[in-house]
């Protein structure tokens, strides 16, 4: 950026990224996938959250040259939320990951200076393929799964960070790109990989870390069954019980005498088990007239409650169960790498109505403050 030039920023919106979240299906990697997610009613994710990170983003927008990708992959949330964008590709109905690919390589040739990308780990993965380090990336999370460490813990932070980068007021650092096997994940199988490292730009408050998963040694595992029993213990006849996904959850169930889906959404009443591998619309028809609590835990590394791989518990559904009938529950040795939980719905009116402080179960009979941001 010499002299007066503007700062330039690429923006890229996977239409189709998050699509599969809150019907259970855990990804939209591969069209069979996303025309069962039409199907079952899914609902576009990416452009709203675009539009989201687009008006934090407007303050600044006189100022920076904004480069989009054609059609319904940046330009038209670009030019809905007032900006007039430099266009690059063609706009197309249907759109693969060689168009997101393309697209990058275009902004990595016309030296952008950061690559806005709105997607999950499937699109970073991409991006990843097209530019490598050839320009700082930044993720906008609209996926279902984002094991990466180059996204913004929201949209609003997102814009942020861009800002501020832009403006030479924050550091480099080399960011993870993670994914994993969609199919193993819809199997129960969670088979993370790192895929390579992006530039993205380093605020730690606002970029999320890379998924850690739950170590697997005797003492861990005690806590899990410890806090499993007091659970159980405490679980209300009538009440219904929609368990999130996680190895910290899955002893719940199977102190039951259940068998947890490991990453899906199990719903339980008195015993039995009334749904598994639940999705939003089958959850909103168990609780309907009933009393309802919502059993998640963090992701180890992250923080987040809700927002990351749970989508299928969606705004919907948390203000049906309402914030006192939330249950966190968490070992002591992932509370320990955690100074902070986070949500990221996907409704802003739903994420300010569960921060603040909650209780996080770790251990039997033992709980811990914890803040929400």
């Amino acid at each position: 950026m010499g002299g007066d030039a503007k700062p330039t920023l690429g923006f890229i919106v996977n239409p189709i990224a998050g699509m599969g979240g809150a019907v259970g299906l855990k990804g939209t990697d591969g069209p069979e996938i996303l025309e069962r997610a039409i199907k079952l009613g899914a609902r576009p994710v990416a452009p709203v959250r675009a539009k989201e990170f687009l008006k934090a983003l407007s303050p600044v927008k006189t100022r920076i040259r904004l480069v989009a990708a054609a059609g319904n992959m940046g330009e038209i949330e670009a030019k809905e939320s007032g900006f007039e964008p430099i266009v690059v590709g063609e706009a197309k109905a249907k759109t693969t990951p060689e168009d997101t690919k393309d697209a990058a390589r275009r902004m990595a040739d016309m030296e952008v200076d950061l690559l806005v990308f709105c997607g999950g780990d499937g699109t970073a993965r991409d991006v990843l393929d097209a530019v490598g380090m050839r320009v700082p990336v930044l993720g906008v999370p609209t996926g279902v799964k984002m094991h990466s460490a180059i996204f913004a813990v929201n949209p609003e932070a997102a814009a942020r960070i861009a800002m501020r980068f832009l403006w030479g007021e924050l550091p480099l650092k080399e960011g993870e790109v993670m994914d994993v096997d969609e199919e193993a994940y819809r199997a129960g199988r969670l088979s993370a990989k790192l895929y390579g490292y992006v530039m993205t730009p380093y605020e730690p408050s606002l970029i999320q870390g890379m998924k850690i998963p739950s170590p697997v040694v005797g003492d861990e595992e005690d806590n899990k069954r410890a806090i499993a029993r007091y659970i159980v213990e405490n679980m209300e006849n009538g009440v219904v019980y929609i368990i999130g996904p996680g190895t910290t959850t899955r002893p719940i169930a199977e102190e039951l005498g259940l068998e947890k889906t490991l990453l899906g959404v199990d719903i339980v009443q008195d015993g039995r088990m009334l749904v598994k591998d639940a999705n939003e619309t089958e959850i909103l028809r168990q609780i309907e007239g009933k009393k309802a609590k919502i059993i998640v835990t963090p992701i180890g590394g992250q923080g987040f409650i809700f927002g990351r791989g749970n989508q299928q518990i969606s705004p919907k559904v948390i203000r049906k169960v309402g914030r006192d009938n939330i249950l966190v529950v968490a070992t002591k040795g992932k509370m320990s790498g955690l100074k902070r939980l986070r949500v990221d719905t996907g409704d802003p009116e739903v994420d300010e109505m569960l921060r603040g402080y909650l209780r996080v179960v770790v251990d039997y009979g033992e709980e811990v403050i914890v803040q929400v941001e």
